[in-house]
């Protein structure tokens, strides 16, 4: 099962390379490339997995995250968090702030399919535990 991807990345080659490869495989993907109105688009699109990236004009992945998780809607929302820098402090940072997973460029096509199959499918199991408790 696909689903919406929001795509915040601000290197145009970047976006244009995601977008590509998740349309492919089923994806409906909003690419969106400003930190400052990144939430504004996550809520319109309702999206059932986020890819945002570290550093961005505007406002930074690391606000964006806290900003996500304040939503009550988006506390489960999937996100998974690109960033040129890879320092283990930048991981555990993202980690604390609700990322739920971390991606250092540059990546494979491979390591973005599989963590986007991984994350939606961990959310489609966190739904169906949810649903059957309720």
């Amino acid at each position: 099962m696909t689903g919406r991807v929001v795509l915040i990345e601000d290197e145009a080659n970047i976006a244009e390379a995601i977008r590509f490869l998740l349309s492919r495989e089923g994806w409906s993907v909003d690419v969106h490339g400003d930190g400052a109105t990144a939430l504004a688009v996550i809520e319109a699109a309702q999206p059932d997995l986020v890819i945002l990236d570290l550093m961005l004009p505007g406002k930074s992945g690391m606000e964006i995250i806290r900003e996500i998780r304040e939503v009550e809607a988006f506390s489960q929302l999937p996100v998974l968090m690109l960033t040129a820098r890879g320092q283990h402090r930048d991981r555990e940072m993202a980690e604390k702030a609700g990322v739920t997973r971390f991606m250092t460029k540059p990546f494979s096509n491979t390591e973005v399919l599989t963590a986007v199959r991984d994350l939606n499918a961990q959310a489609a199991q966190r739904r169906a535990l949810a649903r059957d408790a309720g």
